[in-house]
């Protein structure tokens, strides 16, 4: 099976028994446009066997109940990566579309009424990605229920059609779980922004009874008339990990990857300016007392020129809903809760990774300093865009503000040894 970009082969796939492997064509490695799929499978004409390609390749797929559903759809095994992707890979994370090939034009069909969308996002949970329609082929990675839309000139959307590629991506509410997830998530992520950091940006809608978030994605850019690909790949597929693997701490057998993993995999890779920005939103996670921010939500920008660090993207105040773990997805020198971070942790952390530890507390004393002034101005934000505001904010913010004065103090618990 073909792997593309857009209409041009990046190379093959193929079926052994101990499973997929990959190799690059050879007219893709003679052109001077030509990216990686990873960067734990360079540009070289060796095939790359299963223990490397199948890890990178599941991250492609949903995870949880939609995978399992869309098997079911589509009569195949969740386990069957190739046939899965075969049918619902032309739309993917990154670049890349598997098995036929991606278009940058826009064949869409728009969603004519706020009752047709409204329908749509009651349907995902049984047809997730609105899987079995006819010229519809996409997956985005995660257990979220979420959809991959066009938006139009007009501002409306649409669902892309025959491997044309989605410019933002849809994520309903889910009231019955996590009552206020769209403005919990709109929320976090303009204070991102506000606060200084690269983040995807973001806006609510509402369709009939239904709240959503409207993510813009940052893996596509507008092209004249026509919209164009960029690759990118999270740090479980740069480390070479499988998505059940994306929590450093898991019942797989497998080590999930660490913050301090990934801050170094950024500083051989990408540079040091991507270190302090990956830095920036690790802290920023922990602020936003987000304790799913695992691996998978973190990811690097691959093209042609050198790697870079993508926008910061799916923050949202998990620790205010009942009933999740209040242990952060990746630690800190050990520690797992926010809250019982302290100045000697943070160094330990810092010099894990290679970093200047008073430099790097400074510069977490000064992004939690940029938060806090930003919180009023995000709230305001998240009340002017369409689904408005939401009490649930009233919480998170406390939430927020625990977490800062918690941080602080703990900052303030050692004395800071200079360099």
């Amino acid at each position: 099976m073909q792997v593309y970009f857009a209409d041009r082969v990046v190379g093959w796939i193929e079926p052994r028994k101990d499973g997929l492997a990959f190799h690059y064509d050879p007219q893709w490695l003679d052109d001077a446009r030509a990216f990686p799929l990873s960067l734990g499978i360079p540009l070289t004409p060796e095939t790359v066997g299963p223990e490397v390609f199948v890890p990178w390749i599941a991250n492609l797929l949903p995870e949880g109940p939609a995978l399992r559903r869309i098997g079911q759809l589509l009569g195949m095994a969740p386990e069957d990566l190739l046939a899965m992707l075969g049918e619902i890979g032309r739309d993917t994370a990154g670049a890349l579309s598997i098995g036929a090939p991606g278009t940058t034009r826009s064949d869409y069909r728009e969603i004519e009424t706020d009752a047709d969308l409204e329908r749509i996002i009651g349907d995902l949970p049984r047809k997730p990605f609105l899987v079995g329609e006819e010229g519809v082929s996409m997956s985005l990675a995660g257990v979220q229920t979420k959809l991959g839309v066009f938006r139009t000139q007009k501002g409306t959307l649409a669902i892309p059609f025959n491997g044309s590629p989605s410019t933002h991506i849809l994520k309903p509410d889910a009231a019955d779980r996590l009552y206020g997830s769209v403005q919990n998530e709109a929320y976090c992520m303009t204070l991102a922004r506000l606060a200084g950091l690269d983040a995807a940006e973001v806006t609510t809608g509402r369709a009939g009874e239904r709240n959503y978030l409207l993510v813009t994605r940052y893996d596509r850019q507008e092209d004249g008339n026509s919209w164009r690909r960029l690759h990118q790949e999270d740090f479980c597929q740069a480390l070479g990990k499988p998505p059940e693997a994306k929590y450093e701490r898991n019942q797989t057998g497998i080590k999930g990857p660490s913050a301090v993993d990934m801050l170094r995999l950024s500083r051989a890779a990408v540079g040091a300016p991507a270190v302090v920005r990956l830095l920036d939103g690790i802290v920023f996670n922990i602020v936003a007392c987000n304790t799913d921010a695992h691996a998978k939500n973190y990811a690097i920008m691959l093209s042609p020129g050198a790697p870079r660090l993508a926008p910061l993207y799916d923050v949202l105040a998990t620790q205010v809903w009942g009933g999740i773990t209040p242990n952060l997805a990746q630690s800190i020198a050990g520690k797992t809760r926010g809250d019982h971070l302290k100045q000697r942790h943070w160094i330990r952390f810092a010099e894990d990774a290679g970093l200047a530890r008073a430099a790097a507390l400074r510069r977490i004393h000064a992004l939690i300093g940029r938060v806090e002034k930003a919180m009023p101005a995000a709230r305001s934000a998240v009340r002017a865009m369409p689904a408005g505001d939401h009490p649930m904010l009233d919480d998170v913010a406390e939430l927020i503000k625990k977490r800062i004065a918690h941080l602080r103090t703990g900052l303030e618990d050692d004395r800071l040894i200079d360099d």
